[in-house]
């Protein structure tokens, strides 16, 4: 009995646990060509078909040690299928007032942005995510990698 009692109350907790988190849609990462250069483009193709859900789209950033300053400016693009471009530029705290990272790591940092949320695309088709550096020097240091994630709400 006892046994039986531990295992359901296992296998709740792993559901709770599961429940919360969103599916995950569409999840990538680049690694970036140190210094970033700023006329270097990332760029993310993602297909997407169903139109009635809703999405949350976010960046993700890891940075290390070398990153010289406490935000970073990027530019992001979004080309939709019928050739429409939707610019925005999207400041990233990477650091807070005291030069503590707000990223969670050791010597390597990770940092979700949100860019969009409750989205909802307007047309079916391949859709292409363009981010490129937007700030003051021609060559940035201490960016690792960077990612784009879509998860689907519920």
């Amino acid at each position: 009995m006892e046994r039986s009692l531990r295992l359901f109350l296992t296998g709740s907790l792993c559901l709770m646990a599961f429940a919360c988190i969103k599916p995950v849609y569409y999840e990538k990462y680049q690694t970036i060509d140190t210094p970033w250069d700023k006329n270097t483009s990332y760029f993310f193709t993602c297909e997407m078909e169903d139109l009635s859900a809703s999405y949350n789209l976010s960046v993700q950033i890891r940075n290390n040690n070398l990153y010289p300053f406490q935000n970073l400016w990027l530019f992001f693009a979004q080309e939709q299928p019928n050739g429409t471009i939707v610019r925005d530029t999207v400041e990233c705290i990477l650091a807070d007032g005291y030069g503590k990272w707000t990223g969670s790591g050791i010597s390597v940092y990770h940092l979700t942005i949100p860019i969009r949320s409750n989205y909802n695309f307007p047309q079916k088709g391949s859709y292409i995510f363009t981010i490129r550096q937007g700030m003051r020097v021609d060559q940035l240091k201490g960016i690792q990698q960077l990612g784009l994630r879509i998860e689907k709400n519920n």
